[in-house]
């Protein structure tokens, strides 16, 4: 995080509470107008001062099964137009491909990312150039800006837009106490893929979940004649987790719906493509419905811990080096290699 930090706001602190809640009227959605103008100005005029001019993408995220936002979720989580469109046949939800951790943006492509953020539109992601500069997005329109310079002129334009400019030891959203402390993840490296083809030979794995983008996944079906393609094609950065294959037994998976909880289906379209969604119990009918019309599928438990995958592991920078900063959790084939 670079040193100097600051919560930018619409909200006058003198109607915070000793907490540092606000206490006023001021509507926590954004306007879709001036104040929400003057939130990008202000990210412009700190970057400017700071001497940046693009932005890298970190840990982006769209909206799945839970949207906690205060405005509804749009077709596309406010990316459109913001990158190519998204390969025909990826698997839904569809993102576009460029949106993934580490891709390098224009300042111009990062404020219409912070005006979907702003927006609730489902898309989330840090913006940074690595120790000089960094903004997100928090709850109820709060914007985290950081500087290696302090950047005395911006928060002069920023005050006379009428936003608040508070200095903040650190941002709540900082990403080091996420990961301080914790294994790094296994590299998706050549030893990483002769495993993973070994298990495909042996029946023990038939499936891959692509996870660039989180709360979003492409599934690819596995075999020894494929690996090869299913690799070159994967997205950088990407968290893979290797499953078994997918059942053929359609009625016996679907004898094994729970009767209540959050659970992950599985499926593969009768044209191949292979989906998933996250449901609860008020969805079971519909996901059913999809299983049944199915040529394979797995169900299994929505809650971490439980129906692991076989193989973890996310796809290093092309020095070999892993700088995703996804959390996995390392399996017991992970841990023997």
């Amino acid at each position: 995080m670079p040193a100097y930090v600051y919560r930018v706001t619409k909200y006058d602190p003198a109607d915070s509470d000793e907490h540092g809640h606000c206490t006023g009227a001021e509507d926590t959605r954004s306007d879709h107008g001036e104040v929400e103008a003057s939130y990008l100005q202000a990210v412009a005029a700190f970057a400017a001062e700071t001497g940046v001019d693009h932005l890298v993408i970190r840990e982006p995220q769209v909206s799945s099964f839970v949207h906690f936002g205060l405005e509804p979720v749009v077709d596309g989580f406010g990316l459109k137009g913001l990158f190519p469109p998204a390969r025909h046949g990826s698997s839904e939800p569809v993102v576009p491909p460029g949106f993934h951790d580490g891709a390098q943006v224009p300042l111009n492509t990062g404020l219409e990312l912070v005006r979907a953020m702003l927006r609730d539109n489902g898309a989330w992601c840090r913006l940074e150039v690595e120790d000089v500069f960094t903004v997100h997005v928090g709850w109820d329109q709060y914007l985290y800006i950081g500087s290696s310079r302090n950047c005395e002129a911006a928060l002069a334009q920023t005050s006379a837009l009428g936003l608040f400019p508070e200095r903040l030891a650190s941002s709540p959203y900082d990403i080091s106490w996420e990961v301080e402390g914790t294994d790094p993840p296994r590299a998706a490296d050549d030893a990483f893929w002769d495993g993973l083809r070994r298990a495909v030979a042996t029946g023990r794995i038939g499936v891959l979940e692509e996870t660039h983008v989180e709360g979003a996944a492409r599934w690819h079906r596995l075999t020894c004649d494929t690996i090869d393609t299913v690799r070159a094609g994967l997205a950088p950065r990407a968290r893979l987790a290797a499953w078994p294959p997918l059942s053929s037994d359609i009625d016996s998976v679907l004898a094994s719906f729970p009767t209540d909880g959050l659970v992950e289906g599985v499926w593969q379209d009768k044209d191949g493509r292979i989906r998933s969604v996250f449901c609860d119990e008020t969805a079971f009918p519909e996901l059913s419905s999809l299983i049944s019309a199915a040529s394979a599928a797995s169900l299994k438990s929505g809650y971490a811990g439980e129906d692991l995958p076989l193989y973890t592991a996310v796809m290093p920078d092309s020095d070999g080096v892993v700088r995703a900063r996804w959390q996995t959790d390392p399996t017991a084939d992970d841990q023997d290699h």
